[in-house]
């Protein structure tokens, strides 16, 4: 399931028939100890590792993530609580001692997520989000193909910095009330009269399905576009950086927004030209709607403001923080050290310090707003990376790397183009997160038998891992704009097909003939 976790107040996504649900996860929940417990028993061991054997520890450290991959996907136990195995049992196992274990649970990276979590909370509390989305409908007009395209970019935009599922959430109401006004202008009565959008009227029916997937497929594809667009790229971008590689947040846009601007625009004509056109040439009242809602949220106030400004700082010290890694002021260096992380922090720490309201004593961030984050990201970002610690400690990447070497006679293109598959369905019916943390060392390892930089493997899967768009349970945003009710299963289905395979092709294209410049440009770490 590509996406984030829920946060408070967000409509659940529909889950899996009730009783097949139930079945999967009580398969799942023995079948995960049990699968580990084989492969234990099965597996050689050897003294000390090497290409073809594990050793005790290695052997220990691939049963654990065999038996988390099970319960990650099958949600056996919520992948939160999934992801605190690690600290009970490598210890137990003999993978890594707690101390090393528990450390994967602080790393930098979470504190990155925690800070922009921070950030996007106040975004949504004081209603910027809301604000950035009337501001582009002002912009686009009344035109159907417009609307939908405004209403994706607001969405994708505002997603590479707030959570997918809160977009979504947010973005979801301000299009049915776009769409309910078109359908009143054309048969006198809304979308709550009818009881939901007449399927004689093939136009306005295309429109409203355009608008509402689109809201789904542009809140994930806007996530690509930075580190805290989604928790996958986080995952990623720690994990590179135990092998030696910088990841900084421009260094990650030079990747994830060419990857979005890619796949908007073919997301929207797919949505807007090719599954779903309508002959309506323009929504009467419809300008009047988001004139009359932009003029309801007034002059923006001081938590805007502040908000806005703490925003401004932040992405402008993220873009440029390599250059002023660099500056020199009387002889000293005082950013040597500032990193992406400690920049999330001080953002998050500024917007509880500043006031917005000094009578009533009120800040720009308050804890009643932060308690509501969603902190099982974050555990979930530390299970993940101590399971990928492990696994590179203690040679189990190499020798999958070893059991894989027949690979080598595939061509690395074709490697490429059927690891992005393989991403991209699985994502699906797993969550991406999870999938992500699973597949990073196993990719590694793969890589050199296929001739390839890591990376060259690891960021298409991990963007592939966010292009789930068939499924209601694929990702939070197709469950919230499924749970409305106006979307049937075939035509999420129909659409998600078409968008999955253009997905696999543009990322394939874009790691295939760019991402190679992109690597050159990374920085081995100091």
């Amino acid at each position: 399931m590509a996406g984030d976790v829920l946060t408070a107040g967000t409509p659940a996504p529909p889950a899996v028939p009730g009783d097949l649900a139930t079945r999967v996860r009580r398969f799942g929940f023995w079948a995960g100890p049990a699968l580990a417990l084989a492969l234990y028993l099965w597996l050689p061991a050897a003294a000390e590792p090497g290409p073809g054997a594990l050793t005790p520890a290695g052997k220990a450290t691939l049963a654990m993530m065999a038996w988390m991959a099970t319960w990650w996907m099958t949600e056996a136990v919520p992948i939160e609580g999934t992801s605190l195995l690690p600290v009970v049992a490598f210890p137990l196992a003999g993978v890594m001692p707690l101390g090393t274990t528990t450390a994967a649970y602080g790393s930098d990276v979470v504190f990155l997520f925690l800070g922009g979590f921070v950030l996007a909370a106040a975004i949504q509390k004081h209603g910027l989000d809301r604000r950035i989305a009337f501001a582009t409908l002002r912009v686009v007009g009344a035109r159907p193909g417009a609307i939908v395209a405004g209403v994706m970019g607001a969405t994708a935009f505002i997603s590479m910095w707030v959570s997918n599922t809160a977009t979504a959430a947010m973005m979801v109401p301000i299009a049915l009330s776009v769409i309910s006004v078109s359908l009143e202008r054309r048969t006198g009565r809304t979308l709550a009269q009818h009881g939901g959008i007449p399927q004689d009227d093939t136009d306005t029916r295309n429109f409203a399905l355009a608008t509402l997937l689109g809201v789904a497929y542009a809140a994930s594809i806007g996530g690509l576009g930075t580190i805290v667009g989604s928790p996958p790229n986080g995952i990623l971008v720690r994990y590179l950086e135990t092998r030696g590689v910088t990841v900084g947040f421009l260094d990650w846009m030079a990747i994830g927004v060419p990857a979005a601007l890619a796949f908007l625009p073919v997301a929207w004509f797919i949505n807007a030209k090719l599954l779903f056109p309508t002959r309506i040439r323009e929504i009467e009242g419809g300008r009047e709607y988001v004139a009359g809602e932009w003029h309801r949220l007034g002059r923006p106030g001081r938590g805007e403001m502040v908000t806005l400004a703490v925003f401004a700082v932040t992405v402008a010290l993220w873009v440029f923080r390599p250059l002023l890694a660099g500056l020199e002021i009387a002889g000293l260096k005082p950013f040597a050290k500032l990193s992406d992380a400690g920049v999330a922090m001080a953002a998050a720490l500024s917007l509880f310090m500043i006031p917005v309201d000094r009578a009533r004593g009120e800040m720009a961030m308050d804890w009643e707003s932060a308690v509501r984050l969603p902190w099982g990201v974050l555990i979930l970002f530390g299970g993940g990376l101590a399971l990928a610690g492990a696994a590179e400690t203690n040679g189990v990447a190499q020798y999958i790397g070893h059991l894989a070497s027949g690979l080598s006679a595939w061509p690395a293109w074709a490697a490429l183009l059927a690891m992005i598959a393989l991403m991209v369905f699985m994502s699906e019916v797993t969550s991406n997160t999870a999938q992500v943390a699973t597949m990073v060392p196993i990719l590694a390892a793969l890589a050199p038998v296929l001739g390839l930089p890591p990376a060259m493997l690891l960021v298409p899967a991990t963007i592939g891992a966010s292009c789930a768009f068939m499924m209601p349970v694929g990702t939070p945003p197709n469950a919230i704009v499924f749970g409305t009710g106006l979307v049937r299963m075939p035509q999420m289905l129909r659409a998600g097909l078409w968008l999955n395979v253009a997905g696999i092709l543009i990322i394939f294209a874009l790691s295939w003939w760019g991402l190679p410049h992109v690597l050159a440009l990374l920085r081995p770490m100091p």
